[in-house]
Parts: C-alpha cells; sequence; structure tokens
C-alpha cells in the first residue's frame, strides 16, 4: 500500500509526447521545479519521429530525461497483423510504465485512438500491467481557437482564413484530449494578435511564445487536481 505521506512530497511525475522540434517541450523542462510548475519532474519524453529535436533536448537537459522512440510505420512492419489501434496501446503501454500523473501532447502528431485513452482513464488493463489507481489526464497543445480549425495545419488554414476576412480572431488552446479530434474541454485558451497583410512568420513567432506560456500553465493546472503541489510551493 502506498505511502500518503511520500505521494505528498514526491514529486509530480510528468510523460510528454513530441513528433518535432520540442520548443513546447522546452518550455516545460524550463518551467518544472520552479513557481511556474513547483515539485514537478518530467520522467519521459516519447517521440514518434526518430530524428525529432525534441529528444536530443530531452536526453542533454540537466538532469537528462528518459527517451523513447515508437514510430507507427516501423512498429507495423515487425508486427504483422498489428493495426494503428495496436501502436497506441503500446505507446500507453511504455506511458504507463514511466508513472506519469499527467501526459502531455505537446506537439504530438498522431491522432490517438480511444485505446490509448482507455488504457490511461484505467477502463482498459493491459497484460502484465498494473491496475491504475485513477485515471492519467491528458492534455494537448492546438493552435487554434476551440471549435475553430480542427485537425493538421491549423495555423496556415486560420492565418488564411483570417486574411480572405472569413474569421476576425485567431489563438490557440491547451485542452483536454477525447476521442474526437481537438475537442477535448479546453483548460485555457488566448487569443493571439493577427494583422492583415503580415506574413504567416510574424504570426507564428507571437503563436509559439503564447503557446509556450499556456502549456506550462495548463499543466499545472492538471498536476494541482491530481496532486496539489506543497504548501510551501504553491504560495511562491
Amino acid at each position: 500500500m502506498e505511502d500518503p505521506s511520500a505521494a505528498a512530497t514526491s514529486p509530480r511525475r510528468l510523460a510528454v509526447l513530441i513528433s518535432g522540434e520540442g520548443t513546447n517541450l522546452q518550455a516545460l523542462i524550463d518551467a518544472q521545479n520552479t513557481s511556474s510548475l513547483p515539485n514537478t519532474c518530467i520522467v519521459l519524453v516519447l517521440s514518434n519521429r526518430k530524428n525529432a529535436r525534441g529528444l536530443i533536448r530531452a536526453s542533454t537537459a540537466l538532469p537528462p530525461i528518459p527517451t523513447a522512440y515508437l514510430g507507427l510505420q516501423p512498429f507495423l512492419k515487425s508486427n504483422p497483423g498489428k493495426t494503428r489501434e495496436d501502436y497506441d496501446v503500446e505507446v500507453a503501454r511504455i506511458v504507463l510504465r514511466a508513472k506519469p500523473d499527467a501526459v502531455v501532447c505537446a506537439g504530438w502528431m498522431h491522432i490517438v485512438s480511444e485505446g490509448f485513452l482507455d488504457v490511461l482513464r484505467g477502463t482498459r488493463v493491459l497484460e502484465g500491467e498494473e491496475v491504475l489507481a485513477r485515471e492519467i489526464p491528458v492534455i494537448n497543445i492546438h493552435p487554434a481557437l476551440f471549435g475553430q480549425f480542427d485537425g493538421t495545419h491549423a495555423v496556415e488554414r486560420g492565418f488564411e482564413a483570417f486574411q480572405k476576412g472569413e474569421v476576425d480572431e485567431l489563438g490557440v488552446m491547451v485542452h483536454r484530449v477525447v476521442k474526437e479530434v481537438d475537442r477535448g474541454e479546453p483548460l485555457i485558451q488566448r487569443r493571439v494578435e493577427v494583422v492583415k497583410g503580415e506574413a504567416i512568420e510574424a504570426y507564428e513567432e507571437r503563436l509559439h511564445k503564447v503557446e509556450w506560456e499556456i502549456i506550462v500553465e495548463a499543466t499545472r493546472i492538471v498536476l494541482d487536481e491530481v496532486q496539489p503541489p506543497l504548501s510551501s510551493d504553491s504560495s511562491s
């Protein structure tokens, strides 16, 4: 049986899923164990792309963060008869073994299936793995406001729509992950300034700076729900 006092003093454990550059991951690395994200450590960075620079960011952090790689096509090729959902379940298994308190999809360019979510909710128990004592929340950052531009290429689609006058505001959100793509409850939404006639690169630069702020803020929200920080941390 777990010692409740040990749970109260142990760091909140975070797993981060990435696919690329890892700038949102870097924001989380920089924030761990600061007043922005107190009593928190990243225990796993998992990528579905072998050459993702975010893996290097994790392995060269101080202290180094454990990393893992599992690509969909290599998995299917080496496991004949397996499906995309089998891949998602295997990703969930890797995540479970890191024993995180929460999972952040920080530029994870892969739509997770219901099987992945069922494992982390604890409604599906994998053979050889422990039964979860509680659900592990999963959140995702998406570069659009809720219900505006779901799915891929949201930045480009949103920027084009604004320049054409089809929308009058753009932004970014962090939301809870559900089966429906980018339709989970928003934890934080923030509007980002966009200017008629500007280059998309100028908009993207402002957008990324907001992303780096809200991914930390939303991560703290879900971690505080699962395990409030120590009183000395929460007052800082």
